[in-house]
């Protein structure tokens, strides 16, 4: 509401062909007037003041740009004799170059027309489903893009991280939330809170924003302008329209105000780590190619501090071989001290000296191609670099694995992470060492041995888990319970068996039991409280209208569980073994019942 209200004097103020700026005037005035009721205005006034008049200076380079374009459209639409602006036009005016709904609406009127506002919201709600719907996509999901646009006509941000790690710099632009503000401070009321997303945009910067696979570099942004001692820290960097730098930022003390002039400086340590993950990267592409051939095509990759990922065409994993090959040369060409050269060229140029590209990657017709060894590496790249080969340090693959068809990743640490990696794993086989009593270099075929024996002990044991399992089966079979005319086994087995198993258990039993109708019901404990179990009714027991089939859904019932068969056998799961005797004493009911039908 303020800010409407202060774009109308500054509007009025053209009316009246009042060409130089007034609000710093009139806040002054109005501190006067309303000062001993609102005691802030005095207190504040400077900072209050410096607001206002950054809105104006904003707000008329709007004005300027938007009032021609709608007299452009005003006389366009008296030309075809109607009276109302449409709601597209209105839509372009907002969205295109920030004119707002309540000024197109109020210089409408002054021209004797009308404006379809349901047409403009409309396409307004029709832009947040679209922007809704590619939130995920987008790293600024929550901005009017379009509110950038001023700053992006202005020219391209100067990128100065290639040569240095500060840099003197102006604002040109504070964002809170996607909307642009004169003025952003920590901790003060109506500016940025806790939570919200706070960017400023430079004229120039050492910062690196996020692209090329590399992540963006962190760091700092200070000054001391109008806005006195202020600081904050870089917490990312996103390119608008490819050209635009875009800091997002936590404001950590002081306030920062448009046109201020500041001091952006990059985390050494961070960098450093940065252009060691980059670096390695590339290394990384050539020990592919030099070991898997020219077939191995780059198909994305990420590096930040410490760490790289590496995403190629191959089908088909890596072999121990291949990955260890990889990995020396890898380390040899580190270890060689290779010189990292960078350098512009006209983009077929640098293709024809052999440069990798990306595939499907559009790139300028200038270039800036980095040289690793001279043969040994050379891609275009925009990215930050280590300046010879030794700085990367040691580089250690952690894996290989498939990320979709054709397409495997490669993950590497380099640097101090590759060393404090290797340490770690080092003293992980030290600790091993010392468990199995044997030298290090003993601990594989150790640790095998042991796998062998541990698996030939659970084969034991399963064995002997089964054998007596039969030999329970044997004696259920001697002692089993009549029940009319028809001999019932309906027993809990020891756990450990399998649910094969139990159905073998089931046949041999129903075999034993000779050829008077007989029923067998077996239920077992098994791991994690499941409750295998299985029933079988021979050829006798059917004629007398039992079937396993249905005999198992009052016991699955008991044990919270799900089963099904034929006639002679069917068997299930359940997950409730407190109701292993209710289900047997189910199972006895239910042939009670058909024995004495029958």
């Amino acid at each position: 509401m303020l800010r409407r209200l202060l774009r109308r004097v500054i509007r009025s103020a053209k009316l009246l062909n009042i060409d130089t700026p007034i609000v710093g005037d009139l806040m002054a005035t109005v501190r006067d007037a309303m000062g001993p009721s609102y005691p802030e205005l005095v207190s504040d006034f400077d900072r209050i003041n410096r607001i206002a008049v950054a809105e104006e200076t904003a707000f008329n380079r709007t004005l300027a740009s938007g009032s021609r374009l709608f007299d452009e459209v005003a006389g366009t639409t008296k030309a075809k004799g109607a009276t109302v602006v449409s709601g597209s036009d209105a839509f372009t005016l907002h969205d295109t170059y920030g004119f707002p709904i309540e000024l197109t609406l109020e210089m409408a009127a002054e021209s004797g027309l009308r404006v379809d506002e349901a047409g403009f919201r409309e396409l307004m709600a029709e832009q947040r489903r679209r922007a809704k719907a590619d939130a995920a996509a987008r790293k600024h999901a929550h901005t009017d893009l379009t509110a950038y646009r001023e700053l992006v006509d202005a020219g391209p941000t100067e990128f100065t991280g290639f040569d240095e790690l500060a840099s003197e710099a102006r604002i040109l632009g504070i964002f809170v939330d996607g909307k642009r503000v004169p003025v952003v401070a920590h901790g003060s009321e109506g500016q940025a809170a806790n939570g919200d997303r706070v960017e400023l945009v430079l004229d120039r910067t050492p910062l690196y924003a996020e692209s090329g696979g590399q992540i963006a570099d962190e760091g700092t942004i200070s000054g001391t302008g109008s806005g006195g001692s202020a600081r904050a820290a870089v917490t990312d960097v996103q390119k608008i329209a490819k050209t635009l730098w875009v800091h997002r930022v936590n404001v950590e003390s002081g306030e920062f105000v448009e046109g201020d002039t500041v001091i952006a400086a990059v985390d050494p340590g961070w960098r450093r780590g940065a252009t060691q993950g980059h670096s390695g990267t590339h290394m990384v592409h050539a020990a592919l190619r030099q070991v898997l051939g020219p077939n191995a095509v780059q198909a994305g990759s990420l590096n930040r501090p410490g760490y790289l990922r590496f995403d190629f065409s191959w089908q088909g994993p890596l072999t121990e071989d291949q990955r260890t090959h990889i990995e020396e040369v890898t380390n040899e060409a580190v270890q060689a001290d290779f010189e990292v050269h960078t350098f512009t060229e006209q983009l077929e140029k640098a293709k024809a000296m052999g440069a990798m590209a990306l595939f499907g990657e559009s790139y300028p017709d200038e270039v800036r191609v980095v040289e690793i060894g001279g043969p040994f590496s050379l891609e275009l790249c925009g990215g930050t670099h280590v300046e010879s080969s030794a700085q990367i340090g040691p580089v250690t693959i952690l894996g290989e694995s498939s990320i979709g068809s054709g397409v495997r990743r490669v993950e590497a640490y380099v640097g101090l992470d590759s060393f404090r990696h290797l340490a770690k794993e080092r003293a992980l086989m030290a600790g091993l060492a010392s468990s199995l009593k044997v030298p290090s270099d003993e601990v594989p075929t150790r640790v095998a041995n042991l796998v062998d024996r541990l698996k030939a002990a659970e084969k034991e044991l399963e064995r002997v888990r089964l054998a007596n399992a039969r030999a329970a089966a044997v004696n259920a079979a001697a002692g089993a319970e009549r029940i009319g005319n028809v001999r019932v086994v309906a027993q809990r087995i020891s756990g450990g068996i399998t649910s094969a198993d139990l159905r073998s258990l089931v046949g041999d039993i129903r075999g034993r039991l000779g050829s008077d109708p007989a029923v067998i019901a077996l239920i077992a404990e098994g791991e994690n409280d499941s409750v295998p179990y299985a029933v079988a009714a021979n050829p006798a027991a059917q004629d007398l209208g039992i079937r396993a089939n249905e005999l198992i859904k009052p016991l699955a019932a008991a044990v919270d569980g799900r089963g099904g068969g034929k006639a002679d056998l069917a068997q299930g799961s359940g997950k409730k073994p407190a109701g292993i005797d209710a289900a047997l004493d189910a199972v006895r009911s239910e042939i009670a019942a058909i024995a004495r039908v029958g």
